[in-house]
């Protein structure tokens, strides 16, 4: 069976083999193993995430970063800066993350050879991480990685350890704790300001470089970390017609984002040649960070 969208074909398929358990050897996104160190440190993220990122506070990240005055570069060179990241907010992995990048990628190539704009796109998804280092403003991480939501509107009870939301400033607010807040229905997932980091920086920087991906392509970068609308359905009265029509390749992207995570690493020079390609095809050769 295939899905029809925008003249290509997305196949219901099972080529790529979902793994039992991560890389720790526990459940994906498993965020109740009170046993794990390392899930003890992503609850903290999250309690720190949800206290911190306030509207305003994305109103403010969003104008400086805006000005795409921190970096030129070509996007492979942004590929190699990130094996200086490593995501606290991942309870699955604890590699650098270029070898991610490569490793869903490399997944999704197996499976959709024709698809080339989706390779880039997952190599690229992540590049925003980049925010954590000093040369782009050292942010917290809790300001760069982790999974987001939309300000501006009620805190839906999907979202990871939503209970920490009742000490963000917003939560309280009259004009924003409402279920549409400042929105109107079917408002459009691009009018609704979401939480800040990697994803809608990443975007920023695609769409203002003149990036000739795929409107799909563009919906996963920005989108790829909002799992309480692609896992549980919420935030949905914020779509239109075009944000339906590409969450259905956010949730083809979203298996090999998630479940290709592994230790086995990718060759990077053997492969480099062909994602060079692709960055040529889609992207000017250098572009503003």
């Amino acid at each position: 069976m295939t899905i029809q969208l925008e003249g290509k074909k997305i196949q219901d398929q099972d080529q790529f083999m979902v793994p039992q358990t991560n890389a720790f050897g526990h459940n994906f996104r498993d965020y109740n193993n009170a046993q794990s160190e390392r899930q003890k440190g992503v609850e903290k993220f999250y309690k720190t995430q949800h206290i911190n990122q306030t509207y305003d506070f994305v109103k403010k990240m969003r104008e400086d970063y805006t000005k795409l005055d921190k970096a030129k570069m070509s996007i492979w060179e942004c590929c190699e800066l990130l094996n200086d990241v490593v995501d606290d907010s991942d309870p699955d992995l604890d590699e650098p993350q270029i070898q991610h990048l490569l490793q869903s990628a490399e997944a999704i190539r197996k499976d959709y050879p024709n698809e080339d704009w989706l390779h880039l796109t997952a190599l690229i998804h992540d590049l925003g991480k980049i925010l954590v280092l000093p040369k782009f403003g050292g942010l917290p991480q809790w300001a760069v990685v982790g999974d987001t939501f939309p300000l501006g509107c009620s805190f839906d009870e999907s979202n990871i350890h939503h209970k920490y939301f009742k000490e963000n400033q917003d939560f309280n607010n009259s004009i924003y704790n409402t279920k549409n807040g400042i929105y109107n229905d079917f408002i459009g997932l691009e009018n609704v300001m979401m939480s800040w980091g990697h994803d809608d920086y990443m975007y920023m920087v695609a769409k203002e470089n003149g990036t000739t991906l795929p409107s799909a392509g563009l919906f996963i970068i920005r989108y790829h970390s909002f799992y309480p609308l692609h896992k549980n359905g919420a935030y949905k009265h914020l779509m239109n017609d075009e944000d339906e029509e590409n969450l259905k390749w956010l949730h083809v992207f979203n298996k090999y984002d998630l479940y290709s995570k592994s230790k086995v690493h990718v060759n990077v020079e053997e492969v480099k040649p062909y994602y060079m390609s692709l960055i040529e095809k889609y992207f000017p050769a250098k572009l503003r960070w």
